[in-house]
């Protein structure tokens, strides 16, 4: 009896993430490290001694170790479209892989909060009836994520007539 999947991911199309999000978040990345830095510095200088101040380094060699982490974790970030649902795939040390079909979407919706506007960027969530369903799509390109939005939209109407 045969059973599994049989190569269908291998001929898929897969979209990574724009390179805005990982300028977001490196960006916001180091500004925390510098401000945690000189905030430990400053307090440890002048409350325990000139000595401790240099404790404040700490903050920016976790900045660089972040800096590495960041850029493997956007690297990680994949979807493609396939003829009946949507696949994201993301994670570097336990890969996850969620499967949204469109026949099961419920609300597909763009948002983008004052920081990820200021960089030019959206997410794409996607809500099915399954609460534990993660499906999310983050630092999209505003354009992309409306059309994507708009395609699962139409994919998920035609799709769920059937059922």
């Amino acid at each position: 009896m045969d059973t599994g999947t049989k190569g269908e991911t291998d001929g898929l199309r897969w979209v990574g993430l724009p390179g805005g999000l990982l300028t977001m978040r490196r960006t916001l990345l180091v500004g925390w490290a510098c401000l945690l830095a000189v905030a430990t510095g400053l307090l440890l200088g002048l409350l325990v001694g000139p000595q401790w101040a240099a404790a404040g380094a700490f903050w920016l060699a976790a900045a660089v170790w972040g800096w590495v982490l960041l850029g493997r974790n956007w690297r990680s970030w994949r979807y493609a479209e396939r003829a009946d649902d949507l696949l994201i795939t993301r994670g570097v040390l336990w890969r996850e892989q969620t499967v949204v079909p469109y026949g099961r979407m419920q609300l597909v919706e763009v948002t983008s909060g004052p920081v990820e506007r200021r960089f030019g960027l959206a997410s794409l969530q996607l809500h099915t009836a399954a609460a534990a369903t993660d499906a999310r799509i983050p630092g999209l390109a505003p354009s992309e994520a409306e059309r994507l939005r708009d395609r699962l939209a139409a994919l998920g109407e035609a799709r769920s007539a059937g059922l």
